[in-house]
C-alpha cells in the first residue's frame, strides 16, 4: 500500500491544465518522471510478472494468455530467430481484451539481425521517411553509408554534427501511410520487406491470427527526448486484423488507454526484443509513449543485446549474418536510442482500396508527411508532429 499511496501522490502532484483529459495528465506526468523514483512505481514490468514481483502495484491486471502453440511450425519459428513458442511467456491485461505482450521471445543475438534491417536497410529507398521533405532521393538514398563513421567514431567526437540516421525519424513500408491525409493507398506502394513479412506472420499465426499478412510498416526512431503522442491506429480498412509491435535498444514507457481519452491509461514498460499485439477491442484503443528511459549505467546497451548473433545460422533462416563493424555503428546508435517496428494488415482479403478523388491520388506524401514522433531538437512545431487522432 505504502508504495502504490507514493505513485498516487506523485501523480496527483502535477496540476491539470485547463481542459486536461486523464489520458494527457499522466502522459505528461510519466514525460517528466524521474527514472529510479517512485514516479515509475506504478508503471507494469511484464518481464517481471512471471516472478510475481516488480510488475507494479498495477500487478493485479496482470493475466497470462495462452498461446496458438500448435499452429506454428517450431522449424518456421527457429527461422525468423525465436525461441519455441512453448516457452514464450504471454500476458493480457484485465480491461483490455485482444491485448497481448510477449516479454522478448527472441533467441539470444538474434535481435541483432531486426536492428541492422531498420538502420541499414530499411531506410533505404524506395522506403519513405521524414528526411524526404527537406532532401532529395538522392541524398537520402543511403542514410547508412552516408552516417556509418560518424556513429563508429561518436563516443570519440561528441562535439560532431548529427549523421543522418540520429535525425531519421520514422520509414514506411509496404502501403505507406500518408501522415497528412492518415490514409494508404493503392499507388503509393513498394515491396513490403520478406524476413519482417515473415517474422509478422509467425507471430501472429502463434497468436491465434492465421492468415495474417503485412502490409505496411511504419518505424519509429526514438532519442532519449522523443515522445510518441497520443492516437489511435485506425487509418488500415481492416481492423479485424492485429497491429503488431516489436521494440528494441532502450526501454521506454508505454501508455494503452480506453476508447476515450478521458479514460486513464495503464503504464507500461517496453524493453529490448518485448512484442505487444493489439487485437479486438484493444485494436483501436489510445495509446501513446511518453518517455524513453536512459540506461542506468549511462551509455550502455540492454544486457539482451550483448549476446552476439551466432556465427552459424540455419540454411534457410530469415536472419543474416551481422559483421562486427555493422554492430558497431548499431551498438552506438542504440546507446541513446530506441527502434520500434509496427506492422498491419491494411486490406481484408480480397478486399480493394476505394476510389479517391483524382486530386488527392495526384498528392505526394514523401513531401507532405509528418509523423507524430517528437523530440525536443525538432525544428518543426510540437502541434504538428503530435496529432491527436
Amino acid at each position: 500500500m505504502g508504495k502504490m499511496a507514493a505513485v498516487v501522490g506523485s501523480v496527483a502532484t502535477i496540476a491539470a491544465e485547463p481542459g486536461e483529459d486523464a489520458f494527457r495528465k499522466l502522459f505528461r506526468f510519466y514525460r517528466q518522471s524521474r527514472p529510479g523514483t517512485a514516479d515509475l512505481g506504478g508503471v507494469i514490468d511484464f518481464s517481471a510478472a512471471h516472478t510475481g514481483r516488480g510488475a507494479g502495484p498495477s500487478a493485479h491486471k496482470v493475466v497470462r494468455s495462452q498461446l496458438s502453440v500448435s499452429s506454428v511450425n517450431e522449424h518456421d519459428i527457429h527461422r525468423a530467430g525465436l525461441q519455441p513458442v512453448s516457452k514464450w511467456r504471454a500476458y493480457g491485461l484485465e480491461g483490455y481484451p485482444g491485448f497481448i505482450f510477449i516479454p522478448n521471445p527472441f533467441l539470444p543475438g538474434y535481435q541483432w539481425h531486426w536492428v541492422k534491417q531498420c538502420l541499414k536497410l530499411y531506410s533505404q529507398k524506395p522506403n519513405v521517411c521524414n528526411l524526404d521533405k527537406h532532401m532529395t532521393k538522392e541524398e537520402t538514398q543511403d542514410l547508412w553509408e552516408q552516417s556509418k563513421e560518424f556513429l563508429r567514431y561518436k563516443e570519440v567526437n561528441k562535439r560532431r554534427p548529427r549523421s543522418l540516421l540520429e535525425k531519421l525519424r520514422w520509414v514506411t513500408l509496404g502501403y505507406h501511410y500518408n501522415w497528412d491525409t492518415k490514409k494508404y493507398s493503392a499507388d503509393h506502394y513498394t515491396p513490403f520487406p520478406s524476413d519482417l513479412a515473415f517474422l509478422s506472420e509467425q507471430v501472429a499465426t502463434a497468436c491465434g491470427f492465421q492468415g495474417f499478412q503485412a502490409e505496411a510498416g511504419i518505424l519509429n526512431y526514438y532519442h532519449l527526448d522523443s515522445t510518441l503522442g497520443i492516437h489511435v491506429d485506425k487509418s488500415e480498412l481492416d481492423h479485424s486484423k492485429p497491429l503488431l509491435s516489436f521494440s528494441f535498444g532502450q526501454s521506454a514507457i508505454f501508455l494503452l488507454g480506453g476508447l476515450k481519452r478521458d479514460e486513464a491509461p495503464t503504464a507500461m514498460f517496453m524493453h529490448s526484443g518485448d512484442i505487444m499485439v493489439m487485437s479486438g477491442f484493444s485494436r483501436l484503443l489510445n495509446h501513446a509513449v511518453p518517455r524513453v528511459l536512459p540506461h542506468p549505467k549511462g551509455e550502455s546497451l540492454p544486457r539482451c543485446l550483448e549476446t552476439p548473433l551466432p556465427a552459424v545460422l540455419p540454411r534457410d533462416a530469415v536472419v543474416e549474418p551481422c559483421s562486427v563493424e555493422d554492430w558497431q555503428v548499431c551498438a552506438s546508435y542504440l546507446k541513446t536510442a530506441r527502434v520500434n517496428m509496427t506492422v498491419r494488415q491494411v486490406l481484408a482479403t480480397d478486399q480493394d482500396f476505394p476510389l479517391e478523388p483524382v486530386e488527392e491520388k495526384k498528392r505526394d506524401i514523401t513531401t507532405e508527411g509528418f509523423s507524430h514522433l517528437d523530440d525536443k531538437n525538432s525544428q518543426v512545431k510540437r502541434a504538428r508532429l503530435n496529432p491527436d487522432s
